[in-house]
């Protein structure tokens, strides 16, 4: 069962696009220099359906995408989530952002539109670093394309 701990609205994880960011609890890649250790824990609050919606109903800005950050103990549920969400609000864009440098293979393309890869290695940066060895993909039919290098200026 995934369980997050907080939500956000964000404008800079991923390109155009007003982002509902939902911190996913239980992350098990414990990257050296992480900036959100309070992930680590398995806690918070359960996110289903019904969460999703109540997050959703509560937003006054247009969100346009919504991005599980972490879940990587539990990639089939986060996919179960983001076929759900499909099914549900068609209209919203659905991101991942995964820890992991290779893609489970519990998740399907078809479930999400952004995917992110990578654990976060302090030496090598975040995304807005050239050197960096984490990758966003946009999702466009059936195959990951790198869009990495928006981030950088």
């Amino acid at each position: 069962m995934l369980r997050y701990i907080d939500t956000d609205i964000v404008f800079q994880e991923l390109p155009d696009e007003v982002t509902l960011a939902v911190n996913l609890s239980g992350c098990p890649c414990r990257c050296p220099g992480c900036h959100s250790k309070h992930l680590w824990d398995d806690g918070g609050e359960v996110l289903d359906g019904k969460a999703v919606d109540c997050m959703l109903a509560r937003q006054r800005q247009e969100v346009t995408c919504l991005s599980l950050m972490g879940g990587d103990a539990q990639p089939q549920e986060v996919n179960h989530l983001a076929h759900w969400l499909r099914e549900h609000h068609p209209r919203l864009k659905i991101a991942w952002w995964s820890g992991r440098s290779l893609l489970s293979p519990q998740v399907s393309l078809s479930n999400f539109d952004y995917i992110k890869l990578g654990p976060y290695l302090k030496h090598l940066g975040p995304l807005k670093s050239r050197t960096t060895n984490q990758r966003l993909y946009r999702v466009e039919g059936g195959a990951l394309h790198d869009i990495t290098s928006r981030f950088w200026r």
